[in-house]
């Protein structure tokens, strides 16, 4: 479980590290932080949701056998 996290992290950091907006002046940098913010937020929301399947499944395997 922990090394998915990690890896999921990982992905994060590099699909939105290189990210940035342009052409709009002294809001540049703070209109890129906010849209990193949100989707930093939201695909940890869909990572958690996506672990807790993966672990309810886990569970739900380990008992029936």
């Amino acid at each position: 479980m922990w090394v998915l996290i990690i890896a999921g992290g990982g992905i994060l950091v590099m699909i939105l590290g290189p990210f940035s907006i342009s052409g709009y002046g002294d809001f540049d940098s703070l209109l890129t932080s906010i849209f990193k913010a949100i989707i930093a937020i939201v695909l940890v929301i869909i990572w958690v949701l996506v672990l807790t399947k993966l672990k309810n499944w886990i569970f739900k395997k380990e008992i029936k056998s």
